[in-house]
């Protein structure tokens, strides 16, 4: 092949390497791109069932089978962190909204705050963990047994709390998490198989990349209505946000007050990852049939996850020792 293609055909992969490299500084960015080009919202919305599932697959190649293994010897913290994220979160996060009569209220937000509560943690949780200097392992493996528990209790929150408010019947919301979960566990073994673990650690930059492009999809689609709802409502868009903000942090500090036995330095960890809801999957296990009341929040909830970092970092290195 001449220099000059091959020149050509490296340059996307130089790109995307680059872009991996900029870590969580390119995830923030997507918020501002998909409040901005509202149209990439439009066209990328039929799409996030798709870009969910490579984001899965993804997640699952980057998984360390000896960490995991090393932590699953030591299940105690690991059992209890994840009967708190996937129980303890969604009785009370529901019974709270409940309480409160905002199923009566605004039953819209009602709903996305309840799919947001019954979500297992993001799948980028451990890297965010890690970029932040906390326990990227503890959040895996409390990840990876609340991602594969999420079939099971998911569809029973939803049914408590929702009843016929979700048009999807909780046996076919269980189904589907439970085929994409599968699925993309399957497809990622094979790719590993295929290639081997040293392959994709070398190329861990490419992947990344490739993630920040997948996500956009997901990130402009819920980001679809928020620059036209800043124009024609502002003050609504401001308390949806504050909303999310403060959702975002009372789940960071209730949980790290909840494992402060553990060290500050997993009680952090854990705090943001139980912070970090997946709703993607939710939104993809329910094809994207949801009001639009509801996508503006589960957009505006983005915000706090994809800042975080950002926000909480030095706070963290003055208080938790590095790991």
């Amino acid at each position: 092949m001449p220099a000059n293609l091959v020149k050509i055909a490296a340059a996307p992969v130089c790109a995307l390497v680059w872009l991996g490299g900029q870590g969580t500084r390119a995830i923030a960015a997507l918020v501002v791109f998909g409040i901005a080009i509202p149209p990439a919202g439009r066209l990328l919305k039929p799409y996030v069932a798709e870009a969910i599932f490579l984001l899965l697959v993804a997640s699952f190649l980057r998984v360390d089978l000896t960490l995991l293994r090393g932590y699953l010897r030591r299940p105690g913290l690991v059992l209890a962190a994840a009967a708190w994220t996937m129980l303890a979160v969604p009785l009370i996060s529901g019974g709270a909204w409940s309480l409160a009569g905002l199923d009566q209220a605004s039953p819209d937000i009602y709903l996305a705050l309840i799919l947001q509560a019954v979500a297992s943690p993001m799948m980028a949780s451990p890297a965010l963990a890690a970029v932040m200097g906390l326990d990227a392992t503890l959040v895996l493996v409390t990840l990876v047994i609340g991602t594969a528990l999420v079939p099971l209790t998911a569809p029973i929150f939803v049914y408590l709390f929702l009843g016929s408010a979700l048009t999807l019947s909780p046996l076919v919301l269980g189904a589907k998490l439970l085929a994409i979960l599968s699925g993309s566990l399957v497809v990622a073994g094979a790719i590993r198989w295929q290639i081997g673990g040293d392959q994709i650690k070398r190329h861990a930059p490419l992947i990344d990349g490739i993630n920040v492009l997948v996500l956009f999809v997901f990130v402009s689609a819920v980001m679809e209505n928020v620059a036209g709802e800043i124009l024609s409502d502002p003050l609504r868009v401001l308390s949806l946000t504050i909303l999310s903000f403060a959702v975002f942090f009372a789940m960071i500090g209730l949980t790290a007050l909840i494992f402060r036995g553990s060290g500050y330095g997993r009680a952090m960890a854990l705090g943001l990852m139980v912070a970090q809801r997946n709703m993607g999957l939710m939104v993809a296990a329910t094809g994207g049939v949801l009001p639009d009341t509801a996508w503006l929040f589960l957009g505006l909830s983005q915000l706090p996850i994809y800042l975080s970092p950002q926000l909480l970092k030095p706070i963290v290195q003055r208080l938790v020792p590095p790991v």
